[in-house]
């Protein structure tokens, strides 16, 4: 499989020209084969933002029992810029993964996917970078809009974006604030829906990004 590659030291201007390129390499159909393990992936930021802290936690399916994790640090590069969240945080990430004894069947990021102004998210670009099937879930929305939600678990509704459908807004636990969803890479967003709340438990969110969380954000974690 041939994976989109690009340059880092970019300018925003730049940036935004990738992301529009990757775009269209983007698979919205499921393209997964069995999916046995599932990685989190989320990064923190240390030394007042001058160091990315990226971890991955790698979860067996169904028990979401952590069988794998790493943890990878690199210099901060690229500047806070809303919506470019990716070109700051992706190399730390990209440098996780590697440290990993086998890359995973699915990956669920703490981030928008395709509900992004282009279409490319965090997970779209992660996943067209390594091939492998991803899925976005962000804790707030990026843009979009949606009617009401009901309260139960497993409740969702279309997130819009026009009349184009581009995630969705999902109740992984009742009387909480939901999820927003969207396909990140050779996922569809149906699916994407049903593995999210496969590795959802009792809170809001799913134990991958919890599992990640900890390792990016709790005290001196090993690398």
């Amino acid at each position: 499989m041939s994976h989109f590659t690009h340059p880092w030291d970019v300018t925003p201007a730049q940036a935004r020209a990738i992301q529009l390129q990757g775009r269209a390499r983007v698979i919205a159909d499921d393209a997964l084969g069995r999916v046995g393990r599932v990685a989190g992936i989320d990064v923190g930021l240390e030394e007042s933002g001058a160091v990315s802290r990226a971890a991955v936690a790698v979860l067996e399916v169904p028990s979401l029992t952590l069988v794998e994790s790493a943890v990878a640090r690199l210099p901060t590069a690229f500047p806070y810029v809303p919506g470019l969240l990716s070109f700051r945080e992706i190399p730390a990430a990209l440098e996780a993964l590697g440290r990993l004894s086998a890359p995973p069947d699915l990956l669920l990021c703490d981030g928008q996917g395709y509900a992004h102004p282009r279409r490319f998210g965090l997970a779209c670009h992660l996943g067209v970078l390594t091939g492998l099937p991803s899925i976005g879930v962000a804790k707030s929305r990026l843009i979009g809009t949606h009617g009401p939600l009901p309260d139960e678990k497993g409740a969702w509704v279309p997130l819009l974006d026009g009349d184009e459908t581009i995630g969705a807004v999902l109740r992984t636990r009742g009387g909480v604030a939901p999820v927003y969803v969207s396909v990140g890479h050779r996922v569809s967003l149906p699916t994407a829906i049903r593995w999210v709340l496969a590795c959802t438990t009792r809170f809001r969110l799913p134990e991958t990004t919890r599992q990640a969380h900890r390792l990016a954000s709790g005290p001196n974690p090993r690398a």
